[in-house]
C-alpha cells in the first residue's frame, strides 16, 4: 500500500495573509481613567499607602508580560501614562518590591448561573535543582526544590478563581480551606471535585472542626500513586464530588 502524498496548499489571498502577519506585532494598552490608581484613605494609624493594588498590579503585569526588571518595568510605566496623557504618580522599584510581598491578586472570572462547581489539583514547579534531561542522563546531582501551585477552577468556563503556593511538602487537603476562601461570600458553591487521600482526608475534616465518619470508607479506586474517593454524592457523599454546605467550606 502506497503512502498518500500529503496536501499543498497555495496562499492566494497575500495582501490579507501579511496584513495578520503584521497585527501580530501591533501592541495595545487600555488604560481606564476611572481606575483607582491612588489608595484611598482607610483611617489607619501611619503612613498610608500612595498608590492602590490595582496600580501595583498593573506595573507587576507589565513586568511579567514584557519580562523586565523593577527599574524598567517603572520606567516603561511612566512612558506608558505619558503617553496616556495622564498624570498619574509611577511607583519606584523599591515600592514594588515590597508591595508584591503582600498583593492580593484580583484574578478576574466570568460568572454563570446557578451554583459554582469547583475543580481542585496542584501542580509542581521546579526552581533549583538538575533539568529533567540531565538527570535521567547523569543522575541527579544534587536536590532539587519544587513549589506546589494549587487551583480551584470553574469547571463551566475554565477560569482558575482560586490559587495558593505552597512549598512541596503541603499536600491539597490542607490548602484546600484558604482556596475556597477566596470565593466571594455571596457566590454560592455547588461541588468541590478534588483528588484526595483517605489519611488527608481525615485530617481535613478534624482541621476543620468536625468529627470522622464513624462508617467505613467508601470505595477507591487508584489513579496514578494517589486514592481518589468514588461515591455516589448526598447526604453521606464522601466523595471527590462533595457539596460545601456551608461558608466554613468543609468537604461533606
Amino acid at each position: 500500500m502506497t503512502k498518500p502524498s500529503p496536501a499543498r496548499y497555495r496562499t492566494t489571498n497575500w495582501s490579507s495573509y501579511n496584513a495578520a502577519l503584521r497585527k501580530r506585532g501591533s501592541l495595545l494598552i487600555w488604560l481606564d481613567r476611572a481606575m483607582s490608581w491612588l489608595a484611598p484613605h482607610e483611617g489607619r494609624p501611619g503612613r498610608p499607602p500612595v498608590l492602590s493594588d490595582a496600580a501595583i498590579q498593573f506595573c507587576l503585569s507589565i513586568k511579567v508580560l514584557f519580562k523586565l526588571p523593577l527599574r524598567q518595568t517603572a520606567g516603561m510605566v511612566a512612558s506608558l501614562l505619558r503617553m496616556a496623557g495622564l498624570d498619574w504618580p509611577v511607583p519606584d522599584y523599591s515600592t514594588l518590591c515590597r508591595r508584591q510581598k503582600t498583593l492580593a491578586v484580583q484574578i478576574l472570572y466570568r460568572r454563570v448561573d446557578g451554583p459554582l462547581n469547583l475543580l481542585v489539583d496542584s501542580t509542581g514547579i521546579k526552581f533549583l535543582g538538575d533539568g529533567e534531561w540531565q538527570a535521567r542522563k547523569h543522575g541527579v546531582q544534587r536536590r532539587r526544590q519544587w513549589r506546589k501551585v494549587h487551583l480551584a477552577m470553574d469547571a463551566a468556563t475554565s477560569d482558575i478563581r482560586a490559587v495558593e503556593f505552597t512549598p512541596s511538602r503541603d499536600g491539597d487537603s490542607p490548602i484546600l480551606p484558604e482556596l475556597l476562601d477566596q470565593i466571594p461570600e455571596d457566590e454560592e458553591i455547588g461541588t468541590v471535585t478534588a483528588a484526595l487521600t483517605l489519611p488527608s482526608r481525615s485530617a481535613k475534616m478534624r482541621s476543620c472542626g468536625r468529627p470522622s465518619p464513624p462508617e467505613p470508607w467508601p470505595e477507591t479506586r487508584r489513579c496514578g500513586h494517589r486514592n481518589t474517593l468514588n461515591a455516589p454524592s448526598g447526604d453521606n457523599g464522601a466523595n471527590i464530588t462533595a457539596g460545601a454546605a456551608s461558608r466554613r467550606r468543609c468537604i461533606v
